[in-house]
């Protein structure tokens, strides 16, 4: 599925892409748990590889992490355009 989504510069996001998480809404971060919400805030400025293209053709993202007890979580992120720049 081709992505229908363009970053906050008006760039074609597709699969494979590097992008930069600009923002997150705080309604968004406030969607996580509690002890999740700080790993879902330091993903802003950081680059991540568009992963998949959702049903609606929005680009998604991974964020992996290990919790305290060292087992292996992550998310999927579908993502708006004006919260990503292009690589």
């Amino acid at each position: 599925m081709q992505s229908n989504v363009k970053d906050r510069n008006q760039k074609i996001i597709a699969l494979d892409d590097i992008v930069r998480v600009v923002h997150f809404s705080e309604d968004f971060i406030d969607a996580f748990p509690e002890d999740e919400q700080i790993l879902i805030s330091s993903m802003v400025g950081q680059f991540f590889r568009v992963v998949a293209i959702d049903e609606d053709g929005a680009p998604c993202i991974m964020r992996e992490w290990h919790d305290e007890k060292g087992h292996p979580q992550s998310h999927v992120i579908a993502l708006d355009g004006d919260e990503v720049e292009k690589v």
